[in-house]
């Protein structure tokens, strides 16, 4: 993969592509991988569940009931018979989790004294006794007024589990513990003190409902009477016998809004009419194009009457002089017919002033007849506002009453009769075996676990081998000929930054390096890829973008140079003109001005001092529709460039994206294709091959870009790229 070569190694046929021994070499890698990954999980759960304690878990049964409250009334009764709410059973586990009720099980049968569940009674391990002696030598914390709870109470509600079977109305109460009896006897004790604690509630808050109701009735009875009273003397003095009577009034201001509406828009089309004719005759206008006298039958007659008399004066006049009696009889009519037009449109816009007038007149009045209507219904209506808030009141204060008395009721008569909402259906047993650890599960647990994993390596091995990574995937998978590999500057100089240092100026600043000699050996490899003669134009392309063709294009160009090779680098990528921003030169004329002859090659041409290469840049970066590279000028040129030089190199884009890339490799005697290591997929350097020889460029072969010799992930032993690490004391950095 790296510095040597593949010098003159033929491409292997269609036929040798699949290779077996390769095929059986990864199949036993990735077996490897996933048997080493299978048995590292499964012995990972193995010592976990034989270094777990035993412990034991006992569970009540309870079932939750029918709310008691719900007994003696018979609407509920009636229509809720049987049916429990599902919010009422979750309810019912959270008590049963609840922080009071642990509590009281911890007091009753004194666990802050058991060992398991206080910690401060157990013995002192060699953590514990560090920590104390730690504990002398900073400062005494502030004593706190009060805890929620003690730590003895979180213990215990870490063991316990209350879980609601499906949608039933059974609960499972199970407690955990190391001893079988103990956590029967505490499951036990958790299920009697959640029942007792229900009773107790009950009781309490019916005796307080009681008291409360009591106390509250005798005012609530007075406050009905009050309210009612209230309603009845202020019907009797506003005279509102009933709470009708505004629907009329209602309905005449409707009527009267849609009146102003429709008049409003009746006295905007009069006054727009009456604006557009008066503007007309304001702007110079004879009146002959206001909108009313265009219609008026009138003023039609007239111009029509106007028109045959124009044409008679027409007529005389080309038959007598201008003092003719018949012509200047003719012209006499022709006047007095402007004369009436004119005063018909003076008669139609005092029309439209009149109805303008009367419009606005209209609406006004409609408008006060309407504001009268809203008086007179606002003064109607406010005794109404008073009236109905009476009688809203009344009506609140006696419904409120009536609920106050008949709950006073049902709970004094079920006083006698409050029993607990759950029963228990079987109470805890000491189990016999242990609830955890399952050995059984674990391991089968771990084996699944283990393969999953084994299988999701292997998916993942495939998922990184899309792409390319060494020769043996370039000549049996691609069929191409390998020609080396550059590698990452930062894999050979650890913790290089490429915004300081430069590949290309690497190559000036180290020409001893391994990363140096990488680039002499692949001008080599190209110098041996066509049989019988020395290529002397390149064209440097590759997939897609990012795969380093004008860092290759003048890497070889410098390399080549330095080599004492006359050497240029072709800037042939119209849109990006990356040779320029490399070597951070702002030429003035370029390939685009040779080609067209406005600059004469010796001109375009610019020298890199550090190697002695030669450039013909881009001035700019621009796309056009001309195809310059098919041209008389492009042969021309190229054929003066390999007279000059004995080294043409072509920075192209890429084969895949840009189609000129296609015109310019048919100038080339060798095509170098570029993938970058390990990201280009195979699929897209396919596709590469494939397009350059429907182009009719011969292909020496593929180089692998920027690839990373601190990952060797080759599964050819003959990669020379996994034997870097034996020869890299030859090179200096």
């Amino acid at each position: 993969m790296y510095l040597t070569p593949n010098l003159g190694k033929p491409s292997v046929a269609p036929e040798q592509a699949f290779d077996l021994p390769r095929l059986i070499r990864i199949g036993r890698r990735r077996l490897r991988l996933m048997a080493t990954v299978f048995l590292v999980i499964v012995a990972a759960a193995a010592a976990i569940t034989l270094s777990m304690r035993p412990i034991y878990t006992a569970n009540v049964h309870l079932m939750i009931d029918k709310p008691s409250e719900e007994l003696l009334s018979r609407e509920t009764t009636a229509a809720n018979e049987g049916v429990l709410d599902a919010s009422m059973v979750e309810t019912e586990v959270e008590v049963l989790r609840s922080p009071g009720l642990a509590a009281a099980v911890v007091k009753e049968l004194h666990l802050d004294h058991d060992p398991e569940f206080n910690t401060a009674l157990a013995p002192p391990n060699l953590k514990a006794r560090v920590k104390m002696a730690l504990s002398h030598l900073k400062p005494a914390a502030p004593p706190q007024a009060d805890k929620p709870r003690s730590p003895v109470t979180d213990a215990v509600l870490g063991r316990l589990k209350v879980n609601r079977v499906g949608t039933s109305y059974m609960v499972n109460l199970g407690f955990t513990s190391d001893d079988p009896d103990k956590s029967a006897r505490i499951a036990n004790a958790f299920a009697a003190n959640y029942l007792s604690s229900q009773l107790e509630a009950k009781f309490n808050a019916s005796h307080e409902g009681n008291t409360w109701l009591n106390s509250r009735i005798g005012e609530m009875r007075q406050r009905v009477v009050d309210a009612e009273t209230a309603l009845q003397r202020y019907k009797i003095q506003n005279n509102l016998l009933s709470a009708q009577g505004a629907t009329l009034a209602e309905q005449e201001i409707s009527t009267l809004d849609q009146q102003v509406a429709l008049t409003r828009a009746q006295q905007a089309e009069a006054r727009a009419r009456l604006t557009t004719a008066l503007a007309q005759l304001a702007s110079g206008s004879s009146g002959d194009d206001v909108g009313e006298a265009l219609s008026s039958p009138v003023v039609q007659q007239l111009r029509q009457q106007r028109a045959v008399t124009s044409q008679r004066v027409a007529n005389l006049q080309s038959r007598y002089g201008e003092r003719h009696p018949e012509l200047l009889k003719a012209k006499g009519e022709l006047a007095d017919i402007d004369g009436q037009i004119q005063g018909e449109i003076k008669r139609i816009v005092s029309n439209l002033q009149a109805q303008e007038a009367v419009a606005r007149q209209r609406a006004t009045s409609i408008e006060d007849s309407a504001s009268r209507s809203r008086e007179g219904l606002a003064q109607t209506n406010r005794s109404m506002v008073r009236l109905n808030e009476l009688q809203r009141d009344a009506d609140a204060e006696r419904t409120l009453y009536e609920s106050f008395l008949s709950k006073f009721k049902e709970m004094s008569a079920e006083a006698g009769l409050a029993r607990s909402d759950a029963h228990i259906v079987s109470s805890a047993q000491p189990p016999s075996f242990p609830s955890a650890p399952k050995k059984g599960l674990n391991l089968a647990f771990g084996m699944v676990l283990g393969l999953a994993a084994a299988v999701t390596a292997a998916l993942v091995m495939e998922m990184f081998d899309k792409g390319v990574t060494d020769v043996d995937v370039v000549e049996n998978e691609l069929n191409a000929t390998y020609l080396g590999s550059i590698p990452s500057l930062r894999s050979i100089i650890p913790g290089a930054d490429p915004l300081r240092r430069r590949p290309i100026d690497h190559l000036i600043s180290k020409p001893v390096s391994s990363f140096a000699e990488s680039f002499r050996s692949l001008n080599a490899a190209i110098g041996f890829s066509r049989p019988g003669s020395k290529p002397k134009v390149l064209a440097v392309t590759s997939s897609l973008p990012g795969e380093g063709k004008t860092t290759m294009s003048v890497g070889l160009a410098r390399s080549a140079a330095m080599s004492g090779l006359r050497t240029v680098v072709v800037d042939c990528d119209l849109r990006q003109r990356a040779v320029n921003q490399l070597l951070r030169m702002t030429p003035s004329c370029g390939l685009v001005e040779v080609l067209s002859g406005a600059a004469p090659l010796d001109k375009a041409l610019i020298l890199d001092e550090p190697s002695g290469a030669m450039v013909l840049p881009l001035v700019q970066s621009h796309y056009t529709p001309k195809d310059m590279f098919t041209s008389e000028a492009m042969t021309r040129l190229i054929e003066d460039l390999k007279k000059r030089f004995d080294l043409v190199i072509l920075d192209t884009a890429p084969v895949i994206l840009v189609t000129e890339t296609r015109m310019v490799v048919r100038h080339a005697d060798v095509v170098l294709l570029l993938v970058y290591w390990r990201k280009t997929r195979r699929s897209l350097v396919r596709t590469a091959l494939r397009l350059l020889d429907s182009a009719g460029a011969t292909v020496a072969g593929v180089a692998l870009t920027r690839v990373d010799l601190r990952q060797p992930a080759s599964v050819d032993p003959d990669d020379p790229a996994a034997y870097y690490r034996t020869y890299k004391k030859y090179y200096a950095r």
